[in-house]
């Protein structure tokens, strides 16, 4: 027998749960994130990457993964402070680890602009950001690969960078939701 204080509550009581201002809240929530995402991608696809010099694209790689830790510290402070900061919380992994891609489909769309042949194919933004999506996500099809020195380096650099923005920034985003919700007298 089921105990009817365990059940899951109705379609109408799950409803009640949520003031209309907490359904305003994850609705502007989600807004924010479709529009990161999609100023992010637009970005990609505008923003001229014809560099020439593997000394430039070293700079962008640094400065677009100093620019991913700036964006990641802000959310974090952004949680602490925020009304609701599991739904920060989500806006700022969304925007973490879009801008983390965005620079690797970047840097990697300059290598094989740069030094053709690098990867097993010629890489459009597209295929850069397939091959940028597929590594992080660890899938790694196999159907584009790194040929040169420098693009396996590049990509080594994605492999180590993903495990530390999985494991760290999920870990430090969960204690800056946990601290927003007892700044808030709320229990994490």
């Amino acid at each position: 027998m089921t105990d009817p204080a365990r059940r899951a509550p109705s379609k109408d009581a799950r409803r009640s749960l949520y003031s209309g201002s907490e359904r305003r809240a994850a609705a502007a929530s989600f807004a924010r994130t479709v529009a990161i995402l999609t100023a992010l991608i637009v970005a990609y696809y505008l923003v001229p990457l014809d560099t020439r010099t593997t000394l430039a694209t070293a700079l962008l790689l640094l400065c677009g993964l100093l620019a991913v830790a700036v964006v990641f510290g802000w959310e974090a402070w952004l949680i602490m402070n925020a009304r609701y900061p599991r739904l920060k919380a989500v806006e700022a992994l969304v925007a973490t680890v879009g801008l983390y891609l965005v620079v690797f489909a970047s840097v990697y769309h300059i290598i094989e602009h740069d030094t053709p042949g690098s990867f097993s194919e010629p890489l459009t933004r597209t295929d850069a950001l397939y091959f940028t999506l597929t590594t992080f996500t660890t899938v790694g099809y196999g159907d584009i690969t790194a040929r040169s020195e420098t693009g396996r380096v590049a990509v080594m650099c994605q492999m180590a960078c993903g495990l530390l923005l999985v494991g760290v920034a999920v870990r430090l985003l969960a204690a800056a939701v946990n601290a927003g919700l007892r700044r808030k007298g709320r229990e994490p």
